[in-house]
């Protein structure tokens, strides 16, 4: 952790909804004017899609139907640590992106399934990630201990499940058994690798539907915001200014001392009025220091 050169982690599980946490930061950065250096976690797999299919073939054919891109044996955590300790220290540090599809590789010129090279991270306020790993602690590796503020984004596990079905088969093409067998296969790490993250978050949000959600793998429409509540929850509420915050925040309430309710609509402004004081201050004590 370092006043000088901050660093932010987003963490949640695959079809947790980290990216519409990043679209929020993105507008905060842009309207306050801080420079962010952006690193994925998909960049810090060990493996590019070729090779890991052929590691989960090789371990399943060994008798373990558990590794996963969960897995901490699946990731370079170790160089994500060190990223995050030489950013920390000098501002600094390298990172690489995975590509996705056709449209990415048209971008960054290399096959759809592969890395570019590592490059350096351009000069920057602070440093943003966004990924499944960003607040692990586990097997000799800290990777929370290096992060000035960790936001976990934890809907209930069955929208979870929903949002990461219709995102599967909508953009990749997958059917609902091929997502269900990759469900199955990340329940070991998601229990002792992504679960853990969520007691080191500074902040968590939770996305709670208010409809019928009990059988994930028919379910035909993800639930909409109108639909949700979301549950924001400190690790340490001392400072936040509750009573502001439901004043500020139409429909929304506490729930214990550390956690206010609020409307799913009104997620995007709880954000803003949460995280933009918080970002502020973190910016301003970097320039003092």
């Amino acid at each position: 952790m370092s006043k000088k050169h901050p660093i932010i982690s987003v963490t949640g599980s695959s079809g947790a909804g980290t990216t519409t946490i990043k679209n929020t930061f993105d507008q905060i950065f842009r309207r306050e004017g801080i420079r962010a250096a952006s690193i994925e976690g998909d960049a810090f797999h060990r493996f590019d899609r070729a090779a890991m299919q052929a590691e989960l073939a090789r371990r399943s054919a060994a008798g373990d139907h558990t590794f996963s891109h969960f897995s901490i044996a699946a990731n370079e955590l170790s160089r994500l640590e060190q990223v995050f300790r030489d950013y920390g220290a000098t501002g600094t540090g390298k990172t690489r992106h995975y590509v996705h599809d056709d449209a990415e590789a048209r971008i960054y010129g290399v096959a759809p399934g592969t890395f570019t090279e590592w490059d350096d991270l351009p000069p920057s306020d602070l440093l943003f990630y966004e990924g499944l790993h960003g607040a692990v602690k586990a097997d000799g590796i800290d990777i929370a201990g290096q992060a000035d503020l960790k936001v976990g984004v934890v809907p209930v596990i069955n929208v979870e499940w929903i949002q990461k079905i219709h995102r599967d088969r909508a953009s990749r093409g997958y059917s609902t058994e091929a997502v269900t067998d990759v469900i199955l296969r990340r329940m070991h790490a998601y229990v002792h690798v992504i679960c853990p993250q969520f007691t080191q978050t500074d902040i968590n949000f939770q996305r709670v539907p208010v409809v019928d959600t009990s059988n994930p793998f028919i379910a035909r429409w993800i639930p909409t915001p109108d639909e949700s509540l979301v549950v924001i929850r400190f690790k340490n509420p001392r400072g936040v200014d509750f009573p502001y915050l439901t004043q500020m925040i139409q429909g929304s309430w506490m729930s214990r001392a550390n956690s206010i309710v609020v409307p799913g609509p009104r997620m995007d402004l709880a954000m803003q009025l949460i995280l933009t004081p918080m970002l502020l201050r973190m910016f301003d004590e970097s320039k003092r220091a």
